[in-house]
């Protein structure tokens, strides 16, 4: 079952046939998404109603056991949430920036804008003398203080994309909830923000622009005593192609030339026989291994998000068939590991060494469905379905995957473009 994008979104559909999109059958061109529960046979209104079930148990459920989203008072910009790692007892930019995206695609305004506010009031730099200037710090303690000031780019990236959605989706209002002025101001920052050396809590640091310019790839960092490496799961060639046809008409060839960059990554990123990507790698898709994390160049946590990344890729623009080789040769190797027991950390050529059978790689093996094409992706899918909302100390990571599959496999996942 397909269902349509909202009418808001119109003004995509014009960019997108400007842009001369190679398909006219993906989401992006014809409005229309993949419902890969309903084409497992569930019906709509159990469809609903799961998602909406696993909403509010991560947003609004039993703080000590199920919620990730925590209300933190109010200031002159009105309510002010996070979303935090239990775990690690911190609150992430990119778990920020994926609550935010969860709200929208649900049309949760509240909740959106109250995580917005709490980014921009604790983790955003106003400063144009330090070094993360116009970034958001991607560690913070619950009570608003940096653990790390530098950014994480996955979490601009997630910002910039989530501000345009709710631009398109809401209207813009005033401050900083003028969502499409934010969007635009971060993503120029993102590409040419000048370096700038300056004190940090982690010492003195120089770092610039988030985007490689010659490689035209997202960087590990914008640091630069390690800004020439990437990570594979920061790849969103998806939001690069949208921000070539709606973003600031300057840069939107830079960002078309992006979004092709990363596809030709993914091909030398993912092992050719396991599919499998490292957490950290070189431009050259070859591994990186960090030397504060010697597993960084391997399948691990980081990495289970860069299947999601290339299948949504596929199912929104449908410009490299590539993509479904990938998702195919990375669900073989799972089928082969055992589906229901597979572990969560490997090594390239599938050696495993984690064996914790992980919600949050069960839930982007099942959105690799949305670029696979043999039989065995249908077991993915099921196999997130069967999967329970998760709980307990590491709900955080699990859950915000979690809740991210559930609205790419439902459909429910839209592109939602400013005009």
């Amino acid at each position: 079952m397909k269902r349509m994008l909202n009418p808001l979104a119109g003004a995509l559909l014009l960019c997108v046939v400007a842009g001369g999109a190679s398909s006219r059958t993906h989401a992006a061109v014809t409005g229309e998404r993949r419902n890969l529960f309903a084409e497992a046979g569930h019906p709509p209104q159990e469809i609903s109603a799961k998602i909406n079930a696993t909403f509010q148990q991560l947003f609004h459920g039993n703080p000590d056991t199920q919620a990730v989203y925590f209300p933190a008072g109010t200031n002159a910009n009105g309510a002010l949430a996070c979303i935090r790692d239990l775990g690690n007892q911190d609150v992430r930019s990119e778990g920020m920036s994926y609550g935010m995206m969860i709200a929208v695609q649900l049309n949760r305004k509240t909740e959106f804008d109250a995580l917005w506010n709490w980014a921009k009031t604790c983790m955003y730099h106003v400063s144009s003398n330090h070094p993360a200037y116009g970034y958001f710090s991607w560690s913070m303690t619950t009570n608003g203080a940096a653990n790390d000031e530098m950014p994480a780019p996955d979490g601009e990236e997630y910002f910039v994309t989530s501000l345009y959605f709710a631009a398109a989706r809401w209207g813009n209002g005033t401050g900083i909830y003028n969502y499409c002025a934010e969007a635009d101001r971060l993503l120029g920052d993102l590409r040419h923000r000048q370096p700038i050396t300056g004190s940090t809590v982690k010492g003195t640091m120089t770092a610039g622009a988030l985007f490689e310019p010659d490689h035209k790839m997202i960087r590990f960092t914008p640091d630069v005593k390690n800004w020439n490496h990437t990570d594979p799961s920061y790849h969103l060639p998806a939001f690069y192609e949208l921000w070539a046809r709606c973003g600031p008409k300057a840069d939107r060839e830079f960002w078309a030339q992006a979004a092709a960059a990363s596809r030709e990554f993914f091909q030398r990123a993912a092992h050719p026989a396991t599919g499998l990507a490292p957490d950290y790698a070189n431009f050259d898709g070859t591994p990186w291994a960090a030397p504060w994390n010697p597993h960084s160049a391997d399948f691990q946590y980081d990495s289970w998000r860069t299947a999601m990344n290339w299948s949504v890729d596929w199912s929104w623009w449908g410009k490299d068939a590539r993509e479904r080789q990938l998702s195919d040769r990375l669900q073989a190797f799972f089928e082969f590991k055992g589906l229901s027991s597979y572990g969560n950390r490997f090594t390239l050529v599938g050696n495993q060494f984690g064996n914790d059978h992980a919600t949050g790689l069960v839930a982007m093996n099942a959105v690799a469905s949305l670029a696979a094409t043999q039989p065995r992706a249908q077991q993915f899918v099921e196999a997130l379905w069967n999967t329970p909302v998760p709980t307990g100390q590491w709900r955080y990571y699990d859950g915000m995957l979690y809740m991210l599959a559930m609205l790419h496999c439902s459909g429910e996942f839209r592109i939602w473009s400013p005009q």
